[in-house]
């Protein structure tokens, strides 16, 4: 289960081979649609959402803004606490200090939390590499790891599982990795529900080392927050005696009353709940009550280098809810996989080639898709605009141009691929640079009209695979104009 999902194709093909499979497509439909559905009517019972929106967006704006005040206000505040913070520039760093920590403390299993985090950065491989053997908590990321399958969704990251699927899992894989599923077990959710519990509970009681990542950190107290729907997460973060937590660079908020907005937002855009079931909270250490030693990884791997972007930035927003990959028609119908990510969906999309650079075949596909219809901008509850920096983006992998990468400033080449899209841009720039050009090409255009192909050819197949040509009319716009008004009326 990585992170990066090394070697993967570029988004077309891999989304081609996604939209072939019946039952994915099945599966993504009703889930999502059902989950969209749910959020709009919990979000349509808060009279001041958009306020409550505008307000997450100018917190994090200014967090993001001050983010160097704020990071060593948390270090402060955690250490004063009983905690140790520890700075990572990258994924290596971070899984090297990760399982230095764990080993420090003599044992070789950990449970954990559910984190995006850790998947990003591929921990659970990491340990696994150094002898240690990672145990996913959360029901979803327990089938997920059983099934030796990946994400595919970031709040539920099993989205594309049917129950019978998740029961055949069960039944051939929980015994390999604990407690065998129960004889018999059927599909019904509540006994997948117990077998899972009876097999994790052996785990929690037993685990001396728990690892989690973190949905906020109060700068001001130290404090982390996690949210969950099930309470598996609130084992892992009181019953071991150690607690390492990585968790980004940007995950920082300044204040709890910082922290009240998103407590409203969060549940309501990603679970449609009023309020989360489980909010698990913890500063530091305290004697005789939960862990004795914590440790706080704060990630980079990517995030400065995002955040030199004054447009990109905005994805350093996100707040993990998932709403945006619930509306999308680009992700219900290929699938968290073809993202090539485990930060799938629209949000993905722009958050992956600024963490990782485009320099991959998959990387320089992800701002391309999408439709741009701005469905997600609509739900984002930190009013992230995805089509922004999708175009944004597009525009790097198509043209190039400087960027910042591991702190130092770089020039990007163009991407191999778009010598035919750079083209046809300079070919419209000249254009419309010489109206005189550009009105004969109309009228060359509107009288050859009977002659022209329903597809284009050539690198323009792709585009016109899906979508139909658009029909040259009779005669241009400008001609129309001339002959209707005769040059009266303003016209040029």
């Amino acid at each position: 289960m990585s992170g990066t999902f090394v070697g993967m194709p570029a988004f077309p093909e891999a989304a081609r081979d996604a939209v072939r499979d019946t039952t994915l497509r099945g599966n993504l439909r009703h889930a999502t649609h059902t989950i969209r559905a749910k959020r709009a009517k919990a979000v349509a019972e808060v009279s001041d959402w958009a306020a409550l929106r505008e307000a997450g967006r100018r917190i994090k704006d200014h967090t993001l803004l001050h983010l160097d005040r704020y990071l060593e206000q948390l270090e402060a505040a955690v250490t004063a606490a009983g905690g140790t913070v520890h700075w990572v520039a990258d994924a290596e760093e971070a899984n090297r200090i990760v399982a230095r920590l764990v080993r420090e403390t003599g044992e070789s299993e950990v449970v954990k939390v559910k984190s995006m985090a850790t998947q990003e950065i591929g921990l659970n491989e990491a340990l696994e590499a150094e002898g240690i053997r990672a145990y996913e908590t959360d029901l979803a990321e327990l089938i997920v790891q059983l099934g030796e399958d990946r994400p595919s969704h970031i709040l539920v990251p099993a989205i594309h599982r049917n129950r019978s699927e998740i029961r055949d899992v069960f039944r051939s894989r929980m015994g390999h990795w604990g407690r065998p599923a129960p004889d018999g077990l059927t599909d019904t959710p509540a006994e997948l529900a117990e077998a899972a519990r009876l097999h994790l509970r052996e785990k929690f009681l037993r685990a001396k080392v728990g690892i989690s990542g973190a949905n906020f950190m109060v700068a001001e107290t130290g404090t982390l927050v996690v949210v969950e729907s099930e309470g598996n997460g609130r084992m892992c973060l009181t019953l071991p005696e150690t607690l390492i937590s990585v968790v980004g660079i940007e995950k920082v908020v300044p204040s709890w009353r910082d922290l009240e907005v998103f407590l409203q937002t969060l549940p309501r855009s990603s679970t449609a709940e009023r309020m989360n079931p489980y909010t698990s909270t913890w500063t530091g250490t305290t004697d005789g009550d939960g862990p004795r030693v914590f440790h706080l990884v704060l990630l980079d791997n990517g995030r400065t280098d995002t955040l030199a972007d004054e447009v990109g930035r905005q994805a350093l927003r996100c707040i993990r809810c998932s709403a945006c990959l619930n509306v999308c028609p680009v992700y219900e119908r290929a699938g968290g996989h073809a993202y090539g990510s485990v930060y799938p969906g629209p949000i993905g999309a722009i958050l992956s080639p600024q963490l990782r650079g485009t320099g991959s075949a998959i990387d320089a596909s992800l701002p391309y898709a999408s439709s741009l219809c701005g469905a997600c901008y609509e739900v984002c509850p930190v009013a992230i605009d995805i089509p922004e920096v999708l175009v944004h983006l597009r525009e790097r992998v198509a043209q190039g141009g400087p960027v910042t990468r591991e702190g130092n400033k770089v020039v990007l080449k163009p991407a191999a691929g778009h010598g035919a899209e750079r083209a046809a841009m300079r070919a419209a720039r000249w254009a419309f640079r010489h109206p005189g050009a550009l009105r004969a090409g109309q009228r060359l255009a509107s009288r050859t009209r009977r002659l022209h192909p329903r597809t284009l050819p050539g690198p323009g197949r792709a585009w016109t695979g899906s979508r139909d040509l658009p029909a040259v009319p009779p005669e241009p716009f400008r001609d129309w104009w001339q002959r209707t008004h005769g040059g009266k009326d303003g016209a040029r």
